[in-house]
């Protein structure tokens, strides 16, 4: 199958929907995150959602793309091979029960690579008052897809920093995913694939069985990172990116390594990465950007 980059700047249609304080508990409780920010309904401020909850609003527009890609002639059955690949988001503010969203959407880009194509899919939340809540490029792969020009929107995508070369990290912390997360996740936050809770699925595309969600191996990360480096404040968080590169198998444990902690103006960018059972990186390219 081919594609080309000609497709790049196509919108999606608008999607809108309201938060409530149900699926942002869920959604915490999905990965064990006990933080008060997220339950306890009774502070001063109200709760708050996770960071990563982002990644649930918009699953209804990955999940179903067909039916938001705004074009005729879009060859639909290249998305049947897509796997999530590359996230980032930039939080403008944390998501709140009884925020309104709108989400407009466009791929942003269309990029050759060596195992296929990588396709990014551009998606800004903007609440009722029309102020932005948040941004998030998700890349998919295209396996086996080949992109038949050069590609563009390579310089539209925002860059971050990395760092995994280092012997030496800062910490890291080893947690264990029990057999049934991957259900629990799928349950509690609505993000559904076969791949993630049907073994007999996950058989038929080569798999040993069941897989974890890669934003739930993300929103381990960030958990952790959030409870020892910003005294468990996620509102302190304003960047998050990665690379999704290694399968991670329930039942097994993943390690959650910071390889640098970097004081920028008046930020702290922190690199990580996530370690699978069997030492590969199942998340490369780790990225958090805090608030000082």
């Amino acid at each position: 199958m081919e594609i080309d980059s000609r497709y790049v700047g196509t919108c999606l249609k608008e999607y809108k929907c309201q938060i409530n304080w149900r699926e942002t508990m869920n959604y915490a409780a999905a990965i064990d995150d006990n933080n008060e920010h997220y339950f306890d309904d009774e502070r001063e401020d109200g709760i708050v959602a996770p960071p990563m909850f982002a990644v649930a609003v918009t699953w209804p527009i990955i999940e179903n793309l067909s039916e938001y890609i705004i074009a005729d002639d879009f060859p639909l059955d290249v998305m049947m091979t897509i796997v999530h690949y590359t996230e980032y988001l930039k939080i403008h503010r944390l998501m709140k029960p009884g925020d309104e969203l709108r989400i407009n959407s466009k791929i942003a880009a269309i990029l050759p690579h060596r195992a296929g194509t990588h396709v990014i899919l551009q998606l800004e939340a903007f609440d009722k008052k029309n102020d932005p809540v948040y941004t998030q490029y998700h890349g998919g792969m295209l396996r086996g897809v080949e992109c038949i020009d050069e590609g563009r929107g390579r310089d539209l995508i925002p860059q971050v920093p990395f760092s995994e070369d280092d012997t030496d990290p800062l910490w890291e912390e080893t947690i264990p995913i029990d057999s049934l997360r991957s259900y629990i996740y799928d349950g509690c936050t609505g993000i559904t694939f076969p791949i993630h809770t049907s073994k007999e699925f996950a058989h038929q595309l080569g798999f040993p069985g069941i897989i974890m969600q890669g934003t739930a191996t993300l929103a381990y990360a960030v958990r952790e990172l959030i409870n020892k480096e910003a005294e468990g404040n996620p509102l302190k968080i304003k960047e998050i990116a990665c690379k999704l590169t290694s399968m991670v198998i329930p039942g097994t444990n993943i390690r959650v390594v910071l390889n640098k902690k970097l004081k920028v103006k008046k930020e702290i960018d922190l690199l990580f990465t996530v370690f699978n059972e069997r030492k590969k990186r199942a998340i490369s390219e780790g990225y958090v950007q805090l608030e000082e």
